[in-house]
């Protein structure tokens, strides 16, 4: 026990430690980029965190970011929801997945800021129209990889399953849905950041409240030290959540790691 604790510390420095020198010296070389050419719409990385400071001591960043965080709680968990079992769909019946095939490819292809006009006109500004721009960010990625996952599982398997008796919904719950876990994992965690990138795109062409209007409304002051106060804040939720959903997806899939 007392090895596989210190194995695990050790694991965990390995994965840390590259990740943390890579973004301190990115930093630092901001800051010394900044003040050595003077570039004017890039201030240094120690004014940037000051102007964060201040703008979150003002109350300007907390209420933007709970609005921002609601939507895409929203809408990122209608997309898990619809996008797994799309996949899931797809993934088992052939039908399914000739059907969806077009609509997936040309959906990934497609830059989400197309569906904003589409969306302002169905929502208006509103909630509404930017949870829909978040869902449609994530969903298709998610239900792409999920239905990649299920072609992969083992067709003996899933006959071994039935032959046994095995109902449709125990087909799927217990056979399809683990077996496909490390695939459409990989979807989930993609589309965590295309959700975080449609919550920002949305909240700047649609909405009037949440980080992406606030980017939008320091952007038209040529503020440059707001702008990137901002985008400090919303890298930093990007890998919080992108550090949970791995976190979440080690545990579900840890019988697929390897062991050596």
């Amino acid at each position: 026990m007392r090895r596989r604790v210190t194995d695990g510390v050790w694991t965990r420095r390995a994965e840390w430690e590259p990740a943390v020198l890579s973004v301190l010296a990115g930093l630092a070389l901001w800051e010394i980029a900044a003040r050595l050419w003077t570039i004017q719409f890039l201030p240094p990385f120690s004014t940037v965190v000051q102007t964060a400071v201040r703008m979150t001591l003002a109350g300007q960043i907390v209420g933007n970011l709970g609005f921002s965080l609601g939507n895409l709680a929203v809408g990122y968990g209608l997309a898990l929801v619809v996008g797994i079992g799309v996949g899931l769909g797809a993934g088992r019946y052939r039908k399914i997945e000739y059907a969806l095939d077009p609509i997936l490819a040309g959906m990934l292809a497609s830059p989400k800021l197309l569906f904003v006009p589409v969306l302002y006109v169905m929502f208006g500004v509103s909630r509404g129209a930017q949870i829909a721009v978040i869902f449609l960010s994530a969903v298709f990625i998610i239900a792409a990889n999920t239905m990649s996952g299920v072609r992969t599982v083992d067709a003996a398997t899933v006959q071994m399953a039935l032959v046994f008796g095995a109902s449709r919904r125990q087909l799927f719950w217990k056979v399809l849905l683990p077996a496909s876990l490390p695939l459409t994992m990989a979807g989930v965690r993609l589309g965590m950041g295309r959700a975080v990138a449609g919550m920002i795109t949305g909240e700047m062409f649609i909405t009037l409240s949440g980080l992406g209007a606030q980017l939008r409304t320091y952007g038209n002051r040529f503020d440059a030290a707001g702008v990137f106060a901002i985008l400090l804040v919303v890298v930093a939720v990007a890998l919080v959540c992108s550090r949970g959903v791995r976190h979440v997806e080690r545990r579900l899939t840890r019988w697929a790691e390897p062991t050596t």
